[in-house]
């Protein structure tokens, strides 16, 4: 059971309430947590929630549960997107921000964050770069361009939605844009977070990106991003909720009707490459091959040359291919992994 607790007044009052869910991290939420205690910026409250996790969430939280600013929510699991759902009714800052029980937040991440949504109305979003680390061959930048098509601190929502402007999960939003659209929409089974950052987007304003490596996430075995797939589906269903909320002479009208058809192209090469790794290797290169013009450059050409003579070469190629870029998908990155073996 989760604890009565009632707000504190005048300066305690948080300015920013940070939310972590915890199902089955346990063993790295200490690390999450002692991220937060080493922010320069106080002015927070932190609601972890234990959505009915596997492992012992209560006992990892209970040495920080006496610091005031820190509380524990206790729910039955119904997905990540019900848990932040639930505690972010419970929270009771204007501002939240989200850190899952397995990332870390930099020392600045608030300090950053807080002050460019407290002095800008017009501000859907903050965002930050982040180190990926973990489950990938090699630890990198979420973003390493230009974000956006505008100054690259500002997006839009079209920007948004072609993943030009990326938004790293670790991000601080309005309590009362979340409340205004409706929260994380629970039936989304993937993308539930692109879901949330595309409907804010369409109150109207701008995504804000604060150029600084202020966040770091952790990719384990067998998360939920490991299979771009189901992320492509996601992405799909994304599209046409936005498609469907946005009047027919909207001007994202046209650039979503083309993200739904690429990403369905792509979408049904992932389908064919299961297929060969499955074993049904003939009818999966046939389907290879119709959806070729996905990938390009010579690795890819001298591949497809290679199984026309022995094609019982592409299911240990495509097998080692899949778990190569298994680990470590982050949006906007698929497009690049599928042009080619070694992208």
């Amino acid at each position: 059971m989760s604890e009565v607790a009632t707000p504190p007044a005048g300066d305690a009052q948080p300015r920013v309430s940070v939310i972590v869910p915890a199902y089955g991290v346990a063993h790295l939420l200490g690390e999450a947590l002692d991220s937060l205690l080493a922010q320069t910026f106080t002015q927070w409250e932190c609601l972890v929630i234990d959505d009915g996790a596997p492992d012992d969430v209560a006992g990892a939280v209970a040495p920080y549960l006496t610091d005031p600013r820190i509380r524990f929510l206790a729910t039955r699991n119904e997905g990540v997107s019900a848990a932040r759902n639930r505690a972010i009714a419970e929270a009771w800052a204007p501002l939240i921000a989200l850190l899952d029980g397995d990332d870390l937040l930099r020392p600045d991440y608030l300090a950053t964050t807080v002050p460019l949504l407290e002095q800008d109305p017009d501000v859907r979003l903050v965002t930050v770069n982040a180190r990926i680390f973990g489950a990938v061959p090699h630890e990198r930048l979420c973003f390493t361009g230009k974000q956006g098509t505008s100054d690259g601190l500002r997006g839009s929502l079209a920007d948004v939605l072609e993943r030009s402007f990326g938004v790293y999960i670790g991000t601080t939003f309005r309590r009362a844009d979340f409340d205004a659209i409706g929260g994380f929409d629970t039936a989304m089974a993937q993308s539930e977070d692109f879901d949330l950052w595309v409907r804010l987007m369409q109150l109207g304003g701008h995504a804000r990106y604060a150029d600084a490596v202020l966040g770091d996430y952790r990719v384990r075995p067998n998360s939920a991003s490991a299979h771009a797939g189901r992320l492509l589906l996601g992405n799909i269903r994304v599209y046409e909720k936005c498609r469907a909320a946005l009047g027919p002479d909207a001007p994202e009208q046209a650039l979503l009707e083309r993200l739904i058809a690429d990403d369905r192209e792509a979408l049904a090469f992932e389908h064919a490459i299961d297929r060969v790794v499955d074993g049904d290797t003939a009818r999966g290169l046939s389907e290879l091959r119709t959806v070729r013009s996905r990938v390009g450059g010579a690795v890819w050409a001298l591949s497809f040359a290679l199984w026309r003579i022995f094609p019982a070469l592409a299911r240990p190629m495509l097998a080692w291919r899949r778990r190569t870029h298994s680990r470590g998908y982050t949006p906007g990155s698929l497009r690049d992994l599928l042009n080619g073996f070694s992208a």
